[in-house]
C-alpha cells in the first residue's frame, strides 16, 4: 500500500446546518449512545493491545492498542459535545471537531519513533494468538461502527461525529496491517514489515488530523463564501 492511497473514509459533505428538530436530538442521542459503546471497547482493546504487543514484540500492535486510547479519548470529546446544553451549542461544534483533530496528532510521534527504533535495532516480532483475534475482531467490529458515525455526522453536520468514525475505521485498517505484518514474519521472516506499516500508521494520523483541524467538507473550507454566510455548525 502506498503511502499516498487513499483510505475508504467518509467526510461529512457541505449542507445547510440541519434543523434541530426531534429527528436530530435522537440522532444525537444515538451519537452518544455509540461513542459510550466505543469507549467501552477501546478501552478493553487498547490494554489488550498493548499487552499483546509486548508479548509479541510488535510495535506496530503496541501502536495499535495506543491509537485505541486516542480514539477512547475522540469518543470523549462526541460524549461531552452531545451532553447537556452542548447538544444545542453552535460553539461546542468547534470545540468538539478541533478536539478530534488533536486526537489524531498525538499518537502520530509515539508510533513513528518506535517504528524508527525498531527499524535501526531489528527487533523481531512474533504472532501470538490474542493478537491476533483482539485484531481480527476489530477488522469486523470497527467499520461498522464508523460508517455508522459518518451517517450521523452527516444528519447533525458534525465534524466531530464524522471524525470519530474516521478514528474507527483507520483503526481497522490498523488491525488489518498489523496482521498482515505478523503474517508476513511468521511466513517468510519479514520482521521490518511490522514497523513499516507503523510508519504508515502514523502518516494517516496526521492526514486525518489535518483535515479534521481544516473542517474539511464545511461549507467555510469547501467554498469560497465568508463565514458570516456559513450555516455549518463546523464554522466558527
Amino acid at each position: 500500500m502506498s503511502a499516498g492511497a487513499d483510505l475508504p473514509v467518509l467526510h461529512v459533505a457541505s449542507a445547510p446546518a440541519p434543523a434541530r428538530d426531534e429527528r436530530w436530538l435522537r440522532a444525537a442521542r444515538r451519537a452518544r449512545q455509540l461513542s459510550w459503546l466505543s469507549l467501552a471497547w477501546m478501552t478493553v482493546e487498547g490494554a489488550v493491545g498493548i499487552a499483546a504487543g509486548i508479548a509479541a514484540g510488535s510495535i506496530a500492535l503496541v501502536g495499535w492498542g495506543l491509537a485505541s486510547g486516542i480514539e477512547g479519548l475522540a469518543s470523549v470529546i462526541v460524549i461531552w459535545r452531545f451532553t447537556g446544553s452542548r447538544t444545542l451549542s453552535h460553539n461546542s461544534e468547534l470545540h468538539a471537531q478541533r478536539a478530534v483533530a488533536i486526537s489524531f496528532f498525538l499518537l502520530a510521534p509515539y508510533v513513528a519513533g518506535e517504528a524508527v527504533r525498531t527499524l535501526i535495532d531489528g527487533s523481531h516480532a512474533e504472532a501470538t494468538a490474542l493478537g491476533i483475534a483482539l485484531t481480527a475482531s476489530s477488522v469486523v467490529l470497527m467499520p461498522v461502527l464508523g460508517h455508522a458515525k459518518h451517517r450521523l455526522g452527516e444528519q447533525l453536520g458534525s465534524g466531530a461525529t464524522a471524525g470519530e468514525g474516521t478514528q474507527n475505521i483507520l483503526c481497522a485498517v490498523q488491525a488489518a496491517a498489523v496482521l498482515v505484518g505478523l503474517a508476513a514474519n511468521a511466513a517468510v521472516g519479514a520482521w521490518w514489515l511490522d514497523p513499516a506499516i507503523a510508519l504508515f500508521i502514523s502518516f494517516v494520523a496526521v492526514r486525518e488530523g489535518r483535515q479534521a483541524w481544516r473542517g474539511e467538507g464545511c461549507c467555510c473550507v469547501a467554498s469560497p463564501r465568508s463565514a458570516s454566510e456559513c450555516d455549518d455548525d463546523c464554522c466558527a
